[in-house]
């Protein structure tokens, strides 16, 4: 049995940051369950970073703004005629 919570420890030990926060508290110690849960989170922290990137990329198109700056990097003025 303690041969169990020595792996487990260990794979625990190994994850990210981010999935280790969420399967730490738990103290899982059977070693298939921990490798499920753990990729279960996984998954689902990466559908969770698709959407907001699909959600940014969408909102971001189609708002008729054109870009603020020129071809030369400079700032155009648009109340300006060009001339004194």
């Amino acid at each position: 049995m303690e041969a169990e919570e020595d792996k487990c420890v260990k794979f625990e030990m190994g994850l990210r940051p981010d999935i280790k926060q969420l399967i730490g508290f738990n103290e899982i110690r059977d070693f298939p369950t921990l490798v499920n849960k753990s990729h279960i989170c996984d998954k689902n922290g990466k559908a969770k970073a698709n959407y907001y990137k699909a959600v940014n990329e969408k909102r971001g198109k189609d708002l008729g703004r054109g870009k603020p700056y020129d071809k030369r990097g400079k700032k155009i003025d648009e109340g300006s005629s060009g001339g004194k």
